[in-house]
């Protein structure tokens, strides 16, 4: 019995302190810390983890810059000293990474003035990445000679940090974090709404794969939905005075622009920013903001023409990009938060809502609700539950436990001893700088060191399965055991990178990837596959 069908037995059978509705960041961190700290924690989500808005960012975590232009500088501050806790806590995966800002000619600020901006934005985040340095037109031109430079006018360069894996990736980690502190969590698994009964909820659940209905009873809920928190909160019937509105933003992979692994940055023909992000061998570009009421959103024409001219009229090609050169698309929305006192505001110029997150509790209900949130601000969010939960009367045995971060130096340091004297960087040839001892560490943590155990006893295991990925036998191996990949998008989206750096059908022929659905999946690996490929 794989881990997803244990854990939903006891989700049917055991009663919980806190159920934590939605996989996303959110719920993600709600789960880690509530079950770190002692809580009986579940956590379910109606598709995979982190499967939605988690799944869609721009891998960036940084401090807010843009928020700069509307003076919200206590917000900037918050953000930028939570990125800075996280490049701290996770120094293999969140990175510093520099902004090059190409500007042109008559853009609505003076480059020197937005120079002065950069320089203020690094003192708000406590001189702690590199300085920002001030680029003339023969700069760029010397240093990014992709960057158009007919209409510049010069620029700067600044730091803020980036996901050296993907998103969803990051998000699953918490997941991983939870189960491993006792945590009973449960991929496709769907709250059909709950109802309070005496000193317990009752949420009926149904298992998406089968349709198959039970109960989940348990003390408290925490409704992480990301942009669905209202609409779980109707099924409830639990009423809030915070809503969301959702912003529509989308990126498109092409293969790599630039050997740089700065950030290009430039203002679109919207005004807003417009990054082309390195992501291994491919360029993500975008994003777009777009309001939208409908959920879920899907990328238009209209989207991909408004990336595709922007890419076309900011960088120098042989021959412009279109359609036929996208590997992929990331959609995401947006959900920022509206309380009454910026009503106001939102039948204006709505894109001026604040990005800051909410938190509403129902006390004497023991409910929960998270609205909006960003990425970096993830662990201040996890601190924040933490405490509403123990007001709600739920007891945290143990207030100070350690939930996030990397384990401590003297770990990481006997990894890549045993690495060394392994010869494991040598045992396997892909197309990355970066050694294979440095990924595992990044990827998995103290767990890399049973894939070490893994290809000691085969050294087959550190081969590539598929290929043109740097993914090696006993990752997938791995994934199979402790991921809950439970259909083939899992890891191909989330748990790995691979579907967001190789198109659908060069994945379909890769060798490799008929093993990798059977480690996955067993007997139902050519299912899965089907239901992938079509």
């Amino acid at each position: 019995m794989g881990l997803r069908a244990t854990n939903l037995e006891k989700l049917d059978k055991m009663t919980f302190d806190v159920l934590v509705l939605g996989g996303g960041i959110n719920g993600a961190i709600s789960a880690a810390v509530l079950a770190a700290r002692g809580a009986r924690v579940a956590l379910i989500d109606r598709a995979d983890f982190a499967s939605f808005t988690s799944q869609e960012s721009s891998n960036l975590v940084w401090g807010g810059i843009k928020y700069m232009e509307t003076l919200e500088f206590g917000l900037v501050r918050n953000l930028c000293m939570s990125r800075n806790h996280l490049i701290r806590s996770y120094p293999s995966t969140v990175q510093e990474i520099r902004f090059f800002v190409n500007l042109e000619k008559g853009f609505r600020w003076p480059r020197l003035f937005l120079f002065m901006g950069s320089l203020l934005y690094w003192v708000i985040g406590n001189f702690f990445t590199k300085g920002p340095r001030l680029l003339s037109k023969a700069d760029i031109e010397r240093e990014e000679p992709v960057v158009r430079q007919d209409n510049s006018m010069g620029g700067f360069e600044y730091s803020d940090a980036y996901l050296h894996d993907n998103d969803a990736r990051f998000v699953f980690g918490f997941v991983r974090t939870a189960l491993d502190n006792g945590a009973i969590a449960a991929n496709y698994v769907e709250s059909l709404g709950s109802k309070k009964d005496g000193q317990f909820w009752n949420t009926q659940a149904r298992d998406v794969l089968t349709g198959r209905t039970f109960d989940i009873k348990s003390r408290l809920i925490v409704n992480a939905c990301g942009p669905y928190v209202e609409e779980q909160n109707r099924l409830t019937d639990v009423k809030t005075s915070h809503r969301h509105v959702l912003s529509k933003g989308i990126h498109l992979l092409i293969n790599r622009v630039s050997p740089s692994k700065k950030v290009l940055t430039f203002f679109a023909s919207d005004g807003r920013l417009f990054f082309v992000i390195p992501m291994g061998t491919r360029s993500c570009i975008g994003t777009t903001d777009t309001r939208v009421d409908k959920l879920p959103a899907v990328v238009t024409e209209e989207d991909r023409e408004f990336v595709l001219k922007n890419i076309n009229h900011l960088l120098k090609f042989d021959k412009p990009i279109t359609k036929a050169d996208v590997i992929a698309e990331r959609c995401g929305v947006r959900p920022l938060v509206v309380n009454p006192a910026s009503e106001k505001k939102d039948k204006g110029d709505w894109t001026s809502l604040s990005r800051k997150h909410a938190v509403e509790m129902q006390k004497g209900l023991g409910h929960i609700s998270v609205f909006g949130g960003k990425l970096t601000d993830c662990l201040n969010i996890g601190e924040e539950i933490a405490e509403l939960v123990s007001e709600c009367g739920v007891k945290l045995p143990y207030p100070d436990a350690i939930w996030y971060g990397e384990p401590p130096l003297e770990i990481r340091q006997r990894f890549f001893h045993q690495a060394k004297l392994m010869d494991l960087d040598s045992m396997t040839a892909v197309d990355s700088s970066e050694p294979l001892s440095a990924r595992l560490w990044r990827r998995y943590g103290t767990s890399a060191f049973a894939l070490l155990e893994d290809i000691r006893d085969n050294p087959q295991n550190a081969e590539v399965l598929i290929e043109g990925t740097e993914y090696i036998r006993c990752e997938i191996h791995m994934a199979a055991r402790r991921e809950m990949v439970t259909k083939l998008d899992d890891f191909l989206r989330r748990r790995s990178k691979i579907a967001l750096i190789e198109k659908k059908e060069t994945i379909a022929r890769a060798p490799g990837i008929r093993e990798a659905c059977k480690i996955l999946f067993g007997e139902d690996a050519d299912a899965r596959y089907a239901e992938y490929f079509g």
